[in-house]
């Protein structure tokens, strides 16, 4: 029985009597195959691959002790220091971009005194071909590739000040975790100054408010919580928000110290953390207002009027809310068990953290609403908004139609002076 080693020998040895193998017809590499395969009892494949790839005189010579010679490189890391530096001061361009740059800038930095090699490494660089560069610079690359893929994120001291709570982290009673977020009406285009419905919640009750605010600065955002706060018909603990700007920022840190609220954020792009507010979003603000662009001032009244009135009424006092009591998985499937259908209104009316003066003014409030008022007052404002809109979309279009016409120079004017006035009405 022949091993491993002998039977390597013995394939080496047909190869070389058998001069030219690779140039053979398929049928006399058939015939050499047979006899190999005969006597050493292997496969035709493993023996085909073994030729193919010259794994046999690799382990031939690991076992004589051969070594492989290698071709010495004119590329020594010297070399190859220099060549990164340069890449780096010419903006780390591709091998074919570096390779001209080389060769007609590298004098003048030695003119310099930006490098002081020899004239032989010089040369040496001058020479190189674009395809070694890339070759040569493909270590230096996957490092920093992997030294910014790791580098820890740093946030600001505000971001390590406000903790990180998950939504089962956070408070289930009235009051406990009131989350926050910021519903965006830019339409298409996220340019210029637009409206942005600030949603406020519990988590407790489901008790929702809204207020539009005119972009997303942190003043504007602060006011908005603040007469939200004030509409809530019991007190805050605790206020919860994504990891936005318009919300971790000074101005809001003060008013949570102020009011003596605790302030917690949701982890980074998970949005399941603020899912009370974030499922809200939907149901109560872009199924009532849409997704247009909202960004004029009568649009902001309008959405005023909604929020503070009709809206807020007509969801609390009259739509019920299932809540998730627990979830169960069993084997490929989860089983979920809900609560009663209750309204925010009856939650809070069953609830001991509620004055009892508080009671009296949601039932006296309660007993004055009609719903089916409140559903056409709530369609008559979604009309409102859609004829802004569509009025807005019209005189868009009146207006490239006009351009179309003029003359370039009218054209430019016309453009020009819509400009001038929006600045002056912003500055004045």
């Amino acid at each position: 029985m022949m091993n491993m080693k002998s039977r390597n020998q013995y394939l080496h040895t047909l190869i070389i009597q058998n001069a030219g193998y690779h140039l053979k017809t398929k049928k006399e590499k058939s015939l050499l195959l047979d006899e190999y395969c005969r006597v050493t009892g292997q496969h035709r494949g493993a023996v085909s691959r073994k030729i193919r790839t010259g794994t046999y005189i690799h382990s031939l010579r690991k076992e004589t002790g051969q070594v492989k010679r290698h071709r010495s490189s004119p590329y020594s890391h010297e070399v190859t220091s220099y060549l990164i530096s340069l890449w780096e001061i010419f903006d780390r361009p591709c091998g074919q971009r570096l390779k001209p740059i080389i060769r007609s800038e590298l004098d003048r930095l030695r003119r310099f005194k930006e490098f002081t090699f020899s004239n032989a490494i010089a040369d040496t660089l001058k020479n190189i071909s674009a395809r070694t560069i890339d070759a040569k610079l493909k270590h230096h690359k996957e490092k920093e590739r992997l030294q910014r893929k790791y580098i820890p994120h740093l946030h600001p001291l505000l971001y390590q000040k406000i903790p990180v709570k998950l939504s089962s982290e956070q408070g289930r009673g009235i009051g406990d975790t009131i989350q926050i977020d910021l519903v965006e009406h830019c339409g298409q285009s996220a340019g210029g100054i637009f409206l942005s419905t600030l949603s406020v919640t519990d988590t407790g009750s489901g008790w929702w408010e809204a207020e539009p605010v005119m972009g997303k600065s942190a003043w504007n955002i602060t006011q908005g919580v603040g007469r939200i706060q004030y509409r809530f018909p019991f007190p805050w603990k605790e206020i919860h928000s994504d990891n936005g700007s318009e919300f971790i920022n000074e101005l809001m840190w003060r008013f949570a110290q102020r009011n003596k609220l605790a302030f917690s954020r949701s982890r980074p792009y998970m949005k399941n953390d603020n899912c009370f507010v974030e499922q809200k979003n939907g149901t109560h603000v872009r199924k009532v207002v849409g997704y247009h662009r909202y960004d004029t001032k009568a649009e902001q009244e309008i959405l005023q009027s909604l929020y503070r009135n009709e809206l807020r009424w007509y969801k609390n006092f009259f739509q019920p809310i299932i809540p998730l009591i627990s979830k169960e998985r069993i084997g490929g499937h989860i089983k979920r068990k809900y609560g009663q259908p209750k309204t925010p209104y009856q939650r809070l009316m069953e609830s001991e953290v509620i004055s009892t003066q508080e009671k009296q003014k949601l039932k006296a409030l309660y007993e004055s609403l009609n719903p089916a008022q409140l559903k056409r007052s709530i369609e008559e404002k979604q009309n409102m908004l859609y004829r802004i809109n569509l009025n807005k979309q019209n005189a868009t279009q009146s207006k490239v139609k006009l351009f179309k016409k003029l003359s370039p120079r009218s054209a430019t004017f016309l453009i020009a002076e819509p400009i001038h006035s929006q600045q002056h009405s912003l500055f004045a």
